[in-house]
């Protein structure tokens, strides 16, 4: 009943909006508005009765010497007259033409004299044949017809709003699903940049291993942890723990980062660089296009990427191989998926074994390029890799591989889990990868 009764009244409204649109129009219609001057008013001569004149009748000639001072722009007057039906219904077609009696003849502007009248001349000139139809256009009623209709559009509009609504969501989904390959394509190019990006840039590696050298322990200072850093043109940024700090020229941004230019010195320049054990991997760029890089080897257990399972394993992938480029020879597991999911392309500089036990006899941490060894820092002994969510088999695996009291190996998996998880890290279908404990979003390569 309520639904009958809310159609009802929304008809009775739209009915009652087209009445007084309707009634509308017809006032305007049958109330047309004329403007009050729309003549304008000329200058004439009129042409006199020969018996009040002395019995002569005026000429072109002498009508422009006595109003215009110059009887030559006789020429003037016969073309503002030429063709105008006279009262006597003649009219003036030649210079040479007699004037009549009771002419009315228009005189240009600047006319003057006694015998410059003023008056409102509506005559047209005389032509051939029928005059041709003419489109008249209203402008009031135009005005009107258009309002009536934005009041009716209105009014349908405040009736039917939430069906509108609804139409207009739909239309708005099937338009973003039409863009939406282009903005795939988009997001998938600007990825794949940052791959090749990553793939030709070693400056920015170097920049990041030079710059958490100082910071690894000495004999007079234990080590400052570097759990991130950021590398661009004009400095350096790196997140610490809350209760770290630094000293000049490092700034401090916020409770874990800190800030140091490029043309600073460091507080310990001239003194034994100490040689140091980190896994420094770039993750993505950031907002402004520069690469953040993250330590695995302080991820004590294991990383979990979860959300959009493609962008997951770019990230894993990715992961992979920037552990090849800062440590080739690393040992890599990689864990069979109770799902079924394909495992992952192994760098050729990584060395894949089936087991701790199987590892073979090389020091996989020995200094390479840029890479420094110290025997202070926990090192990145292997990774263990799993391409989907593990079962309960699989997961009592990577517990006894990456948990604690484990083998002490990094697990990177696609997809969640409960145990031993140290990092969790989001992804977007548009390749965005959050890193929660920092804070921060990057864009992942593809």
């Amino acid at each position: 009943m309520r639904g009958k009764r809310e159609k009802r009244t929304a008809s009775q409204l739209l009915w009652r909006t087209a009445h007084v649109a309707v009634v509308l129009i017809l006032s305007v219609a049958a109330f047309p508005i004329t403007p009050a001057h729309a003549d304008d008013v000329v200058k004439v001569f009129v042409v006199a009765d020969p018996d009040r004149t002395g019995g002569r009748l005026p000429t072109l000639q002498s009508i422009a010497a006595s109003t215009l001072n110059n009887q030559a722009r006789a020429g003037e007057i016969f073309t503002l007259n030429r063709g105008l039906r006279q009262p006597d219904g003649g009219d003036l077609s030649t210079p040479q033409d007699r004037l009549h009696p009771g002419w009315v003849l228009r005189l240009p502007p600047d006319a003057t004299g006694a015998d410059v009248k003023l008056a409102r001349d509506t005559r047209k000139p005389v032509t051939s044949g029928p005059p041709p139809p003419a489109l008249t256009f209203r402008l009031d009623v135009a005005l009107a017809v258009l309002g009536a209709i934005l009041l009716a559009i209105l009014s349908t509009a405040i009736v039917y709003r939430r069906r509108l609504a609804r139409w207009g969501a739909v239309v708005g989904r099937q338009v973003y699903r039409v863009g939406e390959p282009i903005r795939r394509s988009r997001r998938l190019s600007l990825r794949r940049g940052v791959s090749r990006r990553f793939a030709a840039d070693t400056e920015s590696l170097r920049r990041a291993y030079d710059t958490i050298a100082p910071l690894a322990a000495t004999n007079g200072r234990p080590e400052t942890p570097v759990h991130a850093l950021r590398v661009d043109g004009t400095g350096v940024t790196v997140w610490l723990p809350p209760s770290e700090s630094l000293s000049p020229p490092w700034q401090k941004v916020d409770s874990t980062r800190w800030r140091k230019p490029a043309a600073a010195r460091d507080a310990y320049a001239g003194t034994p660089r100490t040689r140091t054990r980190a896994c420094l991997v770039r993750v993505g760029t950031d907002t402004e296009q520069q690469p953040l890089f993250v330590d695995l080897s302080r991820l004590d257990g294991v990383l979990a990427v979860t959300g959009d399972r493609k962008v997951a394993r770019d990230v894993v992938d990715n992961l992979l191989t920037e552990v090849a480029r800062s440590l080739p020879n690393t040992p890599v597991i990689v864990l069979q998926c109770a799902d079924g999911s394909s495992p992952p392309t192994i760098p050729a500089s990584l060395v894949q074994v089936a087991g701790p036990s199987t590892v073979p006899e090389t020091n996989a941490m020995a200094a390479q390029g840029t890479v420094r060894a110290t025997s202070s820092r926990r090192p990145l002994r292997g990774v263990v890799v799993m391409a989907g969510v593990p079962g309960v088999r699989e997961a009592a695996e990577l517990a006894a591989l990456c948990g604690p009291g484990g083998a002490g190996w990094t697990g990177l998996v696609c997809g969640d889990v409960d145990a031993a998880v140290h990092w969790r890290w989001h992804t977007e279908a548009d390749g965005v990868v959050e890193i929660p404990t920092l804070g921060i979003e990057l864009i992942a390569p593809a």
